[in-house]
């Protein structure tokens, strides 16, 4: 009980401070509903739930534009189980405060347990956004944001966002190295080579950046060399990563190297089964002449991603 007497006290000493522009002495019209507040939050310590509702709405009968009340009204509802009744007391706090980002971040856990994910991604992005603009220069709300416009497929929003944290944080690798990854997804090579190359320079150690652009200069069927030094920089880094020994296969298949390729690209999809080692095999097998297996590992990276039309065309030429 004194745990939570002290908790009561503490948050009473918040809202006193936050809210110092309420003069419980010389306003009484005010301190009606600031008394019901404050009770509320009392309850809530205590576990009294519908006590606090109670109290919440009250203080909101006295004063329905208050934000806060509005906000504490729906987490205590939601506590409750009471969704539905939580998510109107958030919408009213959004229209009374649409520059929070708060509402928006319950609202996305609110969604996101009834299964709503487009809708809690939704609010997820615009509780993000309110942290920015209360943030700035938060670089670290930036990198949530960005990493969930990949997600939804808004690359370049993503690139506009990744662009923010690189001025920023200009000695961040990660950072030039999304840069590269959102670059590359918007076929702005030149630009994806340079932020590549800047993540690199940072880091000289960071695999991830070293195979991703060893990889894309096998894409390009370019610099091959430069490629191979790359990718066996990022697998004397990590020796039994499944997707730099993707990369160094196909970078023998493109150079006609076809055995050591496919016992790379095998040793590969053991360690990580994935639609695009498998068809990458596929490939090697079909160089060699051995459609049976070409088939095989097609049809197996189609089982893993159906929706790739230039393997199904591959599959097709095979009965031809």
């Amino acid at each position: 009980m004194a745990k939570r007497f002290i908790g009561f006290i503490l948050a009473l000493f918040f809202i006193v401070l936050g809210l110092g522009s309420i003069s419980l002495a010389s306003n009484k019209k005010r301190s009606l509903p600031l008394s019901h507040y404050i009770m509320a939050l009392y309850y809530d310590d205590v576990g009294q739930l519908d006590l606090a509702v109670k109290e919440y709405e009250q203080a909101l009968r006295l004063d329905w534009d208050n934000y806060l009340t509005h906000f504490n009204l729906a987490l205590t509802l939601a506590r409750k189980n009471e969704i539905k009744r939580a998510k109107d007391s958030l919408d009213q706090a959004v229209k009374i405060n649409p520059e929070a980002s708060e509402p928006h971040a319950l609202l996305a856990i609110l969604n996101l347990a009834e299964g709503k994910f487009d809708l809690a991604t939704e609010e997820y992005e615009l509780a993000l956004k309110g942290a920015v603009r209360l943030n700035p220069k938060d670089v670290e709300i930036y990198k949530v944001l960005a990493g969930l416009y990949i997600r939804q497929g808004k690359i370049q929003e993503a690139k506009d966002t990744y662009r923010i944290i690189s001025v920023l944080a200009p000695n961040d690798p990660e950072v030039h190295f999304y840069l590269g990854v959102v670059y590359t997804e918007l076929k702005e090579s030149v630009s994806a080579e340079e932020s590549l190359e800047k993540a690199i320079s940072l880091k000289p150690d960071y695999a991830q950046a070293l195979n991703f652009l060893g990889y894309t200069y096998v894409e390009d069927n370019k610099n091959l060399k430069e490629a191979e030094g790359l990718i066996k920089r990022a697998l004397a880094l990590e020796p039994d990563n499944g997707a730099y020994l993707d990369s160094l296969g196909w970078l023998l298949y493109k150079k006609g190297k076809l055995k050591e390729s496919r016992d790379t690209l095998i040793k590969a999809v053991s360690l990580m089964p994935d639609a695009v080692i498998f068809d990458h095999l596929g490939d090697v097998y079909f160089k060699m002449r051995d459609k049976d297996n070409a088939g095989i590992n097609w049809r197996e990276s189609l089982r893993l991603n159906p929706d790739q039309e230039k393997v199904e065309e591959k599959l097709k030429g095979l009965k031809q």
